[in-house]
């Protein structure tokens, strides 16, 4: 971070040299570089300005003139440098060490300071861009020649592209910003002041220098910036630290006025705090009164509840004897009907459960018969299969004895052998088929088959 100014014998020119070790050619040398004593003076600060004789310096002695010129830009600053040899300037951002060149001189900010603002109080060689305050006393007055002492702080900070060139050139276009900011601002405040009465101003001074400074919008709302379009320069905030009367007349009314007005508080909370203290009383003492009143009536009341309750006991006493022997008759009279009640009941059970036995007596005997009858009922179909079987087995055997050659004869005989066989045989009529034909009994040979007597005798032979 540190260089030489080379000057060159035969040209006359000069450079720097920095970064490097380097040697001089024989037709160079060292270059002295002269700064104004301003500047001389702001490199030995710390903080680089001037404006605070307390403010520490750096533990340096007398510059090496041959040496760069080196300053270290603070963080959120701005230094310009201008090369009268260019004619053009350049803006440096800080944090950030500039480094002069041989044609190079730092640009000296001359600003307003102090309380009322006075010119040329701060030299520096850097432009802080803030947010920051800075505080100004303007003296005003309103429309009733009432001049007033207003101690006024305001907030700002730059509104730039530090991109741009341009816009970064722009924050050293107006050489005391402080200076102009103030004495803009203290205008629109003095104009607005002098428009109201000094009892308007006492009442609504925050809102009458806010609306004087930020203006208003089309809906009557205050706005809350107010910007220099010259520099970038943006004013946020107004804050009204004291106001005091200028003249002692006017101080001495207005102490005046504010004692009378502490007087008549006091009296309005004196009297608020009597009449509060007089209705707490009268509520206490209308508490107290219903209170009693609210006592007797319980106490009435217990009174006669008392008297209620011996009248009852009296009446119980008169009564008790005849109320005893009701009670027990009637005590007597309720187990008798429940014995009663009782009996029946039982009696109905009793009934009920005879008449079911005898309904199951009279289920279980009809079961016998019908198991006896049903018995009876098979003996007798089986006597009749069995009977029906022992004739059938009869005729076969008969028929067999036979043969199908005496049937054959007995077939092709007349009406009257036909007779003494069957009569030999036992049979009273027959029926002789070579079963390739159905024969329908009951529609053919209807007198032999509906004769009635003879039916059981009727026989079928099939050959």
């Amino acid at each position: 971070n540190e260089g030489i100014y080379i000057r060159d014998l035969k040209t006359g020119k000069v450079r720097s040299v920095s970064g490097q070790t380097y040697m001089l050619s024989p037709y160079e040398e060292l270059w002295e570089k002269d700064l104004p004593s301003v500047v001389e003076e702001l490199l030995t600060k710390t903080d680089g300005r001037s404006n605070d004789p307390k403010a520490p310096q750096k533990p340096t002695g007398p510059r090496n003139k041959t040496r760069v010129v080196t300053y270290r830009a603070p963080h959120n600053s701005a230094v310009q440098i201008y090369d009268y040899k260019a004619k053009e300037a350049r803006v440096v951002f800080g944090p950030d060490l500039v480094m002069l060149g041989p044609d190079e001189q730092f640009t000296i900010l001359s600003l307003s300071g102090e309380k009322p603002k006075r010119a040329h109080v701060i030299k520096s060689l850097h432009l802080f861009l803030g947010p920051d305050f800075m505080t100004d006393i303007v003296v005003v007055e309103t429309s009733d020649h009432a001049r007033l002492s207003l101690n006024l702080s305001y907030n700002w900070f730059f509104e730039i592209d530090k991109e741009t060139d341009k816009e970064a050139e722009k924050i050293f276009s107006v050489p005391d910003f402080v200076g102009d900011a103030c004495k803009a601002i203290a205008s629109r405040v003095r104009g607005s002041v002098a428009s109201v009465s000094f009892d308007h101003f006492h009442k609504n001074s925050a809102s009458l220098i806010r609306q004087a400074v930020f203006g208003a919008d089309d809906t009557g709302k205050i706005r809350n910036r107010f910007g220099f379009s010259a520099n970038g320069l943006i004013i946020t905030n107004v804050d009204i630290q004291s106001v005091e009367p200028v003249d002692q007349r006017t101080r001495d009314a207005l102490q005046k006025s504010v004692q009378l007005a502490i007087e008549i508080t006091t009296k309005s909370q004196e009297a608020s705090a009597k009449h509060e203290a007089e209705r707490r009383e009268q509520e206490a003492r209308g508490r107290l009164e219903r209170q009693k009143i609210t006592d007797e009536a319980e106490a009435e009341k217990a009174r006669k509840d008392l008297l209620e309750l011996q009248a009852q006991s009296a009446t119980v006493e008169a009564s008790g004897q005849a109320t005893a022997e009701a009670r027990a008759r009637a005590a007597a009279a309720a187990i008798e009907g429940e014995a009663a009640v009782k009996q029946a009941q039982l009696q109905a059970e009793a009934n009920k459960i005879k008449a079911q036995s005898d309904l199951e007596q009279t289920k279980a005997k009809q079961d016998a018969e019908i198991n006896h009858q049903k018995a009876l009922n098979e003996l007798e179909i089986n006597k009749a299969r069995d009977l029906s079987n022992i004739e059938a087995k009869k005729f076969k055997d008969v028929v067999d004895a036979i043969g199908a050659e005496t049937i054959k004869s007995i077939a092709q005989a007349g009406p009257e052998m036909q007779a003494k066989l069957l009569q030999g045989l036992g049979l009273k009529g027959f029926l002789i088929t070579d079963g390739n034909s159905p024969i329908n009994l009951f529609n053919t040979a209807g007198g032999l088959i509906g004769g009635g007597p003879g039916l059981q005798n009727l026989s079928l032979i099939h050959i």
